[in-house]
């Protein structure tokens, strides 16, 4: 037998040297894109002759759509873990510290030496006693609670702020 006529290899169209290049793109892209992974897993598993004549490249989507979902949990505990902390050194400290300030102004007011007796104020509370100051105290309180807008007892008219008098 020639040695010549064993070692050609039958020539492939065009069509199969397309679809050869295909599917190597399919092993480079899915160990990187985990949707292209899943999408080209699901088309395996739909033909099972397909399957088998590329059992490698299902291999290699299972082991993309593993290492994805590791990937994916590290980064969750990660940021579980970044958000613990920062809790732990901005937040807890800010939260303990309004709690001590608001207890410590309780606290600073039961520290401050208790008040004396003003000779003053006793005096103040025994003349509001007395009737006369009582009475005087009673009309001063009458003649606050008048608005300034209302009408006077002597005029007819609401009184202006702002008028400027007639009498000339």
């Amino acid at each position: 037998m020639n040695h010549e006529a064993s070692r050609v290899r039958p020539k492939r169209s065009c069509v199969e040297i397309e679809e050869s290049r295909a599917w190597m793109g399919f092993y480079r892209r899915v160990g990187q894109d985990p949707v292209m992974a899943a999408e080209v897993m699901a088309q395996l598993e739909a033909d099972p002759l397909m399957k088998r004549n590329h059992l490698a490249l299902y291999l290699c989507c299972k082991q993309s759509l593993r290492t994805h979902k590791a990937t994916a949990a590290r980064n969750r505990r990660i940021g579980q873990f970044v958000r613990w902390l920062f809790h732990g050194v901005f937040v807890a400290p800010a939260l303990a510290l309004r709690h001590m300030l608001l207890q410590g102004g309780d606290i600073a007011v039961e520290c401050l030496p208790p008040t004396a007796n003003e000779p003053a104020a006793t005096q103040v509370k025994r003349l509001k006693k007395a009737p006369e100051f009582a009475q005087a105290h009673s009309s001063f309180e009458a003649q606050a609670s008048v608005p300034k807008d209302a009408p006077s007892a002597t005029s007819g008219e609401p009184s202006k702020p702002n008028a400027v008098s007639q009498t000339a």
